[in-house]
């Protein structure tokens, strides 16, 4: 079965994806920060076909970005110039064939403490964290949010 979205499969032909997570550590932390990010963020993602995830809490941001790959090397590299947070680390960056938020310009989730302790951040599990246990942290936070939107053939 071939699911067709117009900006996934055009003419049949499939497009790859990508996706990338990084965490980083916030310079600045408060409600109004968060909610430009956010706000930025849905903004800039619809208008360039990206989707994905930020988890945040006052030490930690831990997203995941998901669309064309250009557009995600791109905003990736703009991230990485964001004075609101430092310590930027690259976990995973893969292609992939389906979206893990698909109808989210960017989910946000603040309450993640099922994650890290705050004293396991500060002795550095983020630099130890492996990619496909940071994949595996967002595909369970997808299972509440959406299902898998494949762009291939099952």
């Amino acid at each position: 079965m071939l699911v067709c979205r117009i900006d996934l499969v055009r003419s049949k032909k499939i497009i790859k994806l990508k996706h990338l997570i990084y965490c980083s550590k916030p310079t600045c932390f408060d409600f109004e920060t968060i909610k430009s990010i956010l706000t930025t963020s849905r903004e800039n993602n619809s208008r360039t076909g990206l989707t994905g995830s930020l988890i945040y809490r006052s030490d930690l941001y831990f997203q995941f970005l998901e669309g064309p790959p250009g557009a995600v090397t791109d905003t990736y590299e703009k991230i990485k110039l964001d004075t609101r947070h430092s310590e930027i680390q690259k976990i995973r960056e893969e292609i992939t064939d389906r979206r893990l938020f698909a109808s989210w310009a960017m989910r946000e989730d603040s309450v993640s403490t099922w994650m890290w302790t705050r004293e396991e951040v500060k002795s550095g599990i983020l630099k130890r964290i492996k990619p496909h246990q940071a994949l595996a942290t967002f595909e369970r936070l997808s299972r509440g949010a959406d299902q898998f939107i494949h762009t291939g053939e099952s």
